[in-house]
């Protein structure tokens, strides 16, 4: 079955961007000239995807704004004849048929997931997170979609990351089968280094079949007292294969100060319009 729906989670609170998430999503943060959650839905569009829902709470309804039509903008930019901006304005609202529920309660990234159970019905579908930008070719949601298309199962997007860092991300145990394509064996959520079973992160993207939504629904709280998406795609490999996918692209993790700037940097050099006067002022504020 095509893979036609994506869940956007993003009823977090933000709270390694305070006092700017105060009253503003952390999803609306500007990277460059757009807010971090458009260069996601974007991914989401170019790999094929038709519907898309957030899951939300209180505070989040910029994102609703954002991606509405706005009449009268849109009038006042054709009246001083911003033809440019006015299409990308449109653009907005035209490029894919988006949804919305609600998160009333703070448990966890499964139970956000469960939320959009209705909206997904019986149908594989993709959960993309709006702190991981990836900047790659190939999109990476298109990437596993592939893997998911010849493989039709569970995919997980891996990273291979420094071990001293492997408590930050959720680990997994895997048997190769390509040099980028492997079968999940087993999974941990923040383990210490000493007790991951390899250096191979899970990321902000999945693609995930229904069988997935019994298992949430089942799910006790695990850590951080939250119902834990990898604790329940765990229990879905011991009824059906589920692999990962070593992406290739660049990933920035946007959720994270320092990464932030690093990913403003990254993406504003390879801008055509402003790339060489950042670089030469890079370079002048190095020497």
């Amino acid at each position: 079955m095509k893979v036609r729906k994506a869940i956007f989670p993003v009823a977090g609170l933000g709270t390694r961007f305070l006092p700017a998430t105060k009253s503003s999503p952390k999803e609306m943060l500007a990277l460059i000239d757009k807010p971090l959650v458009q260069y996601v839905v974007e991914e989401a569009v170019a790999s094929g995807i038709e519907q898309i829902i957030f899951v939300t709470g209180r505070t989040k309804r910029a994102i609703e704004d954002h991606f509405d039509s706005s009449p009268e903008l849109e009038n006042h930019l054709a009246e001083k004849g911003k033809d440019d901006t006015l299409q990308a304005v449109r653009e907005l609202s035209d490029m894919v048929d988006i949804y919305y529920v609600r998160q009333k309660k703070a448990l966890g990234l499964g139970h956000a997931i469960l939320c959009a159970r209705d909206f997904i019905g019986n149908e594989p579908f993709a959960v993309l997170l709006g702190d991981d930008i990836i900047d790659a070719p190939t999109p990476c949601l298109k990437q596993l979609l592939d893997v998911y298309e010849h493989y039709k199962g569970s995919v997980l997007a891996l990273e291979q990351v420094p071990h001293e860092q492997i408590s930050s991300y959720g680990c997994v145990a895997v048997n190769r089968i390509t040099d980028r394509v492997m079968e999940v064996t087993d999974m941990v959520e923040k383990p210490q280094p000493a007790e991951a079973p390899s250096d191979l992160a899970i990321i902000g993207r999945y693609l995930l079949t229904p069988a997935i939504f019994p298992i949430l629904a089942q799910q006790q709280p695990g850590r951080g007292g939250e119902i834990q998406l990898t604790d329940a795609i765990k229990r879905l490999s011991h009824d059906e294969a589920v692999y990962g996918c070593l992406f290739e692209g660049q990933r920035h993790d946007c959720g994270d100060k320092l990464g932030f700037l690093k990913a403003t940097v990254d993406l504003a050099l390879k801008r055509d319009e402003f790339k060489d006067d950042f670089a030469a002022y890079l370079r002048h504020r190095l020497c």
